[in-house]
């Protein structure tokens, strides 16, 4: 890919492949002051990278505060010539983006969130493929129009680039098999509804009607949240699947708006069961051709927090935080990240971390607390730019907790450079003892995006065979800005196709 900036461009960005694994090729990964500095205005940057042993739907987006609002498209990885795939092939693939617009300029609403310290406003709309659909005002005409013919199978390929949202989706009388999420094939599981977090990518097909029906179908998507109302755009995308009528003479493909158009029910906007149970479906396909190769014995253990807090109010100063003296922050094991000056990549190749970063993120919380029961009265976070260093080859298992302070909300983790596996998940406090004799470590659902739940936690396992700094963040791009993100380094190992490759010329300059 190669991505140059127009003059007319913000000041400064540059592209992430989300998903794609980067092996040794980590110049290429994208994400703002940890892997590379910002394209400057004008200038230009050629993303050179090899996609090895993967397929499947993932996407890119701009890596830079809340420019992926509208910077963001789909990256289909097909199968290799003359490899099908593990269902009956489609009579038809298409991409289905969700995205959310905007009335005022995104750049404008995080800035002035960040410098009241308050919440940020929320969205005018989600748009199905750009597009917001019949539901909101003045767009009837802006709709997404799924144009299908009886009794063939279509792929969607579903990609959430919401900055914010977590969304149900679903098409009025048409069940969905879904096959693939994040670009990794699953057991097929077929649902009325799905669950997509910003970041996530699924797969599903689409079985039309076996005759011209008389009627079109809305397909709908809607939030999750368990937040409180107001801090989220609570709104519905539409769009319509619409029959092709091979009795119509030509042109069919106009919309009859005679017909009936029918609509799907979505699930209460804080149906949290309705997550959890749908999530726990997920299986690998864990075949001799497409195995789940899970870490069985365990290197290194983490336990992090994830969620919000607060940082006090400078002094004179006026903040629209939870209390009048705070502002909104967010953190991991209390540590609110803070971006460097110097990307993190390019300060460990050079030998030049100092004053950059510390190699010392904690492994657990330094105060263990009630973490999903009464908020602890301090609830300020620290911040910092720490890293957890691993050697190469290590076997990670990390446990991602969420927390109730200000709120239990679902918290949607991607971990750049990596797959990782989903062995568990659960609500309340982890249990250290009686919660990993339930882990599953035989077909667990392979993704790069979870959602760690409202009130709960989920654990994952990784192999570090990948070296370089790797980013790890929620997808809810607030939470970003509040510093809920970390980065782990992995270091080299022993071999020469075990290391991080050199720059390349023209890697951006900070």
């Amino acid at each position: 890919m190669h991505f140059r900036r127009s003059d007319r461009s913000p000041a400064a960005s540059f592209a992430c492949r989300h998903g794609i694994r980067q092996l040794r090729s980590g110049w290429a990964d994208g994400p703002a002051y940890i892997t590379q500095c910002p394209i400057q205005s004008g200038q230009s940057y050629v993303y050179k990278f090899t996609i090895t042993g993967q397929r499947g739907t993932l996407w890119w987006h701009a890596h830079i505060s809340w420019l992926r609002a509208t910077v963001y498209g789909p990256i289909v990885i097909l199968p290799k010539s003359g490899e099908g795939y593990p269902f009956p092939a489609p009579y038809k693939e298409v991409p289905v983006i969700f995205g959310e617009w905007w009335k005022a300029d995104t750049e404008a609403v995080i800035s002035q969130a960040l410098q009241t310290g308050g919440g940020p406003n929320v969205s005018d709309a989600f748009t199905i493929n750009g597009l917001p659909g019949p539901l909101y005002n003045c767009s009837a005409k802006d709709t997404f129009k799924l144009k299908v013919q009886p009794g063939k199978t279509y792929m969607l390929r579903i990609i959430n680039a919401a900055l914010n949202d977590e969304l149900f989706f679903s098409i009025a009388g048409h069940p969905l098999t879904i096959v693939d999420v994040d670009a990794v094939y699953i057991k097929p599981i077929t649902v009325e509804t799905l669950i997509i977090t910003p970041g996530q990518t699924t797969n599903v097909l689409l079985t039309t009607k076996p005759s011209y029906p008389g009627a079109n179908f809305y397909m709908l998507a809607a939030p999750y949240s368990t937040a409180r109302p107001g801090t989220f755009d609570n709104t519905t995308v539409a769009g319509i699947l619409e029959y092709e009528n091979p009795a119509s003479p030509p042109p069919h493909a106009a919309f009859n708006k005679n017909l009936p158009l029918l609509k799907p029910t979505l699930p209460q906007i804080n149906d949290t069961s309705f997550v959890s149970n749908y999530t726990a479906k997920l299986r690998s396909l864990a075949t001799a051709e497409y195995p789940a190769n899970v870490p069985q014995e365990v290197d290194h253990r983490f336990f992090f927090t994830v969620g919000l807090g607060t940082h006090p109010c400078a002094v004179n100063g006026t903040c629209q935080g939870p209390t009048n003296d705070t502002r909104f922050a967010a953190s991991v094991n209390n540590v609110s990240f803070v971006l460097p000056t110097t990307a993190l990549l390019q300060a460990h190749f050079t030998g030049r971390s100092n004053g950059v970063y510390s190699p010392n993120f904690p492994v657990s919380p330094l105060v263990p607390f009630n973490y999903t029961g009464t908020p602890p009265n301090n609830t300020n976070v620290s911040n910092g730019t720490k890293l957890v260093v691993l050697p190469y080859g290590a076997t990670v298992e990390l446990v991602m907790q969420g927390t109730s302070i200000l709120g239990a909300e679902s918290h949607p983790l991607h971990l750049h450079g990596f797959n990782f596996f989903v062995v568990g998940q659960g609500f309340g406090n982890f249990d250290p003892v009686k919660d990993p004799a339930k882990f599953n470590l035989i077909d667990p659902v392979e993704r790069n995006t979870v959602g760690v739940p409202a009130a709960g936690w989920v654990a994952i396992r990784f192999r570090a065979d990948n070296p370089g700094v790797w980013f790890m963040h929620c997808h809810l791009e607030v939470h970003v800005s509040w510093g809920l993100k970390m980065a782990w380094l992995v270091l080299d190992g022993h071999h020469t196709n075990e290391k991080l490759l050199p720059p390349p010329s023209d890697l951006p300059k900070c």
